[in-house]
């Protein structure tokens, strides 16, 4: 029998959360792609992976996880189910917010997240009277969510801004070896989060792929290991395939951290190029 993926403290939750999860990319933002979908993740739940992350804007993301939780409605305290919202405007948040559940054919979100916080506008525009931050705190409030967070990977000042405002549970940003070189989100956002007890939860962690350079030592394997080497809750991975779930829980079940050389090292491969791989920087 396999050993179990690792779990950390997830923020000052309580909760200990495998360190690895499902991401909302790779097959899962798509549509039309229902058998394949449901596979992945029939095999993200099968190998323990107890993350699974969404958002309204992805494809037909939430669709794929109402199949997979109409069919193992006996998972459901096991599987920490998340969604996001990009909406700025509470009415049209909280439709959202609705659409989500019954999408996916659910009672509440274990998180929903304040989807892409880019720029002053949208800190402006979220905390105004009628903005989309009332409606995440009054979701928590009538328990339609368990915890509220926030995600951006465009701006660290503006996350870091958000983390240090808000009274959310966890933040969403990209660690990666770009960000090692660039610094910023964990230069600045990482020690916010630690400074307010965050869930950090990890994304870009392999560039969509685009970091991916097997024949220079560059792994989703050794990616992965990056990410987990810092002080964050976990690391989701979008993925296409079985196998490449596979992949990130065996990455979860046999994790040691990376020395500070080793991150180093790594960093080197994407020092010359580094402003141009953070195009997750530069979405329009």
């Amino acid at each position: 029998m396999e050993k179990p993926i690792g779990k950390r403290s997830f923020g000052s939750t309580g909760i200990q959360m495998t360190c690895v999860g499902l991401g909302g990319e790779g097959i899962l933002r798509s549509h039309g792609k229902t058998s394949a979908a449901g596979e992945l993740i029939d095999s993200a739940a099968g190998q323990g992976i107890g993350y699974f992350d969404s958002a309204h804007s992805y494809a037909g993301s939430q669709g794929y996880f109402g199949d997979f939780w109409r069919k193992n409605t006996q998972l459901r305290s096991h599987i920490f189910q998340t969604s996001k919202s990009a909406s700025r405007d509470k009415k049209k948040a909280f439709s959202e917010l609705d659409n989500s559940l019954k999408t996916m054919g659910l009672d509440y979100l274990d998180l929903w997240q304040i989807h892409d916080v880019r720029s002053q506008d949208d800190l402006q525009a979220l905390e105004s009277p009628g903005g989309a931050l009332e409606a995440f705190f009054e979701a928590k409030e009538q328990g339609k969510v368990r915890y509220v967070g926030v995600s951006g990977h465009v701006d660290p000042d503006i996350l870091t801004q958000a983390v240090r405002k808000w009274a959310v549970d966890t933040v969403l940003m990209p660690v990666n070896p770009v960000e090692g070189v660039l610094g910023g989100f964990l230069e600045t956002t990482l020690p916010a989060a630690h400074d307010k007890g965050l869930a950090v939860i990890a994304m870009k962690v392999l560039g969509a792929s685009r970091y991916l350079a097997p024949e220079n030592g560059i792994t989703a394997e050794i990616l992965i290991k990056y990410a987990l080497s810092y002080d964050i809750s976990l690391a989701i991975v979008g993925c296409s395939t079985p196998r490449e779930v596979m992949t990130l829980a065996r990455v979860g079940r046999n994790f040691t951290p990376l020395s500070l050389q080793e991150r180093q090292e790594v960093e080197a491969a994407f020092r010359p190029h580094a402003q141009k791989l953070a195009f997750y920087r530069n979405w329009g």
